[in-house]
């Protein structure tokens, strides 16, 4: 059949995840192929100092999102879009969301992104002996304690963004363990939260009368492949408002944007990794075992299907980037309209001497700018960035002040400026790369590059092997995202009727026969980055500097 005839049989399978600066919905055919997307734009905000969305913003972004995919839907194929075969969400990981009894939201969403529950990070990771991020659900939910805040005894559900929305669409809370890993630390051997720990964390707490156990309010952890309820009449109403989209569609376990970024670039086997880029990034490696002892900057998460993962999570990453393309694409605009730019000849340029204003295609900027930076020193030439709109808690921060910074020697052109915005988006991660990956010998076979940054070919993927001297491989979906990595595990479910493992899953049929392009580490360039990364740490005085005062 063709692919109309695909969709209004109910064929299709979507993926909604809910990144940090965008919702993105990918429904995928049975050769796992996009065949359509919808999307919604949004921005955390800070209120009364905490990062948060609100949950308006979440249900009308979802819906925004929905209903721009069936927009997609009908101008490719001119068919409505009424059924599917399974659907899947996603979300950025971690955080604090809570609900009493009633599903009344007892405070608002604190996202990943704050840095605020060290004091629990740190009792945490003693009481346990494993590292605890303060981002972590449980810190979230201990500080709370901690701090005495009024809403703790009434808590009857604790979960993540996914899990929220999951619960919307189903009635169930559970998750899928990947996620679950980012709320509570997971025993590898049961693939269920750490009893000891749970025990552990009842004995911290037994003092404040909190009027129920961890174990109640935790979401119920699966397994990728395993059923995770059915689209109820509410649920699709809420997704979708016009009352077009059946109900009784099967979900899959929600998971994590770090679980969809392993799928999405085939990165769920031992001694395999990746990286994902975006507002946030973050290195994932498979461990083949435990790692020697407890690192701060590591965390140990897993795979949708349950494998052991280390993980260096950075708090910040292209946000700065797209502020400076930004600002240099108002800087053309306005000179071309201002009458400043001027051809070889002599003629004017733009909207001084024409009807028509000149507006910068954002999408070609990047790609130039990005190339131009292929130009720059190997060690970027006297010029430092620091990206950081929050806080950094591998580098010790617990907020930003974004910044730039260069000698009076230095050499500032816009091919060194750009190579230092895109080295700054991976330099705090190579901090915390190189204990894992040095220190701690960890093996892996293929490094994959997976998030918008490595859209413009050859650029990112060449500086970010520089960064981990490493070979680093781009699939040719790695622009997809992690939406498309949840549609994968949605498949997963619906289809896998060989029962396969998650892994097999992916080489057999996913990522069979597709195309990659690898990029060894060039000597040059890893002497250069590390160049850079030696005055990135020693410099780090003037950040603090900025954020005390």
């Amino acid at each position: 059949m063709n692919t109309a005839e695909y969709i209004e049989s109910g064929k299709a399978v979507l993926g909604i995840e809910f990144g940090s600066t965008r919702i993105k919905a990918v429904m995928i055919d049975g050769e796992f192929k996009p065949i359509a997307e919808g999307g919604h734009e949004w921005e955390n905000r800070l209120e009364n100092g905490i990062w948060t969305y609100s949950l308006e913003d979440i249900i009308s972004g979802l819906q925004d999102c929905y209903a721009n995919l069936k927009k997609d839907v009908k101008t490719k194929y001119g068919v409505d879009l009424k059924k599917l075969a399974g659907l899947g969400f996603s979300a950025m990981m971690h955080g604090y969301m809570v609900f009493d009894k009633d599903d009344k939201q007892l405070v608002p969403f604190r996202t990943w992104r704050n840095t605020i529950t060290g004091e629990a990070a740190d009792k945490l990771t003693e009481a346990f002996n494993y590292n605890i991020p303060q981002r972590w659900s449980i810190a979230h939910l201990y500080q709370a304690i901690l701090n005495g805040e009024e809403h703790i005894g009434r808590i009857a559900q604790f979960t993540t963004l996914a899990g929220y929305i999951h619960y919307l669409m189903t009635g169930k809370k559970v998750m899928g363990v990947g996620e679950a890993s980012g709320m509570f630390p997971i025993d590898i051997a049961t693939g269920n939260y750490n009893q000891t720990m749970i025990d552990k964390f009842g004995e911290l707490t037994a003092d404040k009368q909190l009027g129920w156990k961890l174990s109640d309010i935790l979401p119920t952890v699966l397994s990728a492949g395993e059923d995770a309820g059915t689209l109820t009449a509410e649920g699709a109403k809420i997704l979708d408002p016009s009352g077009e989209l059946e109900a009784g569609i099967p979900l899959c376990p929600p998971e994590g944007d770090a679980g969809t970024g392993m799928v999405a670039t085939n990165s769920v086997a031992v001694r395999t990794g990746n990286v994902s880029a975006g507002t946030s990034v973050f290195a994932m490696v498979v461990l083949e075992k435990e790692l020697s002892k407890v690192y701060p900057i590591i965390d140990l998460v897993t795979t949708p299907d349950g494998s052991l993962v280390g993980m260096v999570h950075c708090n910040n990453c292209t946000s700065d980037i797209n502020a400076w393309v930004n600002l240099l694409a108002e800087a053309i605009e306005t000179s071309a309209n201002g009458g400043v730019l001027a051809a070889a000849d002599g003629s004017k340029l733009g909207g001084c001497c024409s009807n028509t204003a000149v507006k910068v295609d954002k999408g070609a900027l990047y790609v130039a700018l990005f190339n131009k930076a292929l130009e720059g020193d190997a060690d970027c030439g006297g010029l430092l960035s620091y990206n950081y709109l929050s806080g950094e808690s591998v580098t010790g921060l617990d907020a930003g002040r974004p910044m730039f910074l260069r000698t009076p020697d230095a050499a500032f052109t816009l091919a060194n400026f750009m190579r230092t915005n895109i080295y700054s988006a991976f330099a705090t991660l190579k901090c915390g790369c190189d204990v894992m990956l040095k220190d701690e010998g960890v093996k892996v076979d293929t490094l994959f590059g997976h998030g918008g940054i490595f859209k413009t070919k050859g650029v990112a993927q060449s500086f970010l092997a520089a960064a981990l001297n490493s070979p680093v491989s781009v699939m040719e979906t790695a622009g997809e995202g992690g939406a498309w990595g949840m549609a994968i595990l949605a498949d997963y479910m619906v289809n896998n009727a060989a029962a396969e493992k998650l892994g097999d899953y992916l080489n057999s049929k996913v990522f069979a026969g597709m195309k990659g392009e690898t990029i060894a580490p060039d000597a040059k360039a890893v002497a250069g980055f590390d160049k850079f990364e030696e005055a990135y740490l020693r410099s780090l005085a003037a950040e603090k500097a900025a954020v005390e005062a």
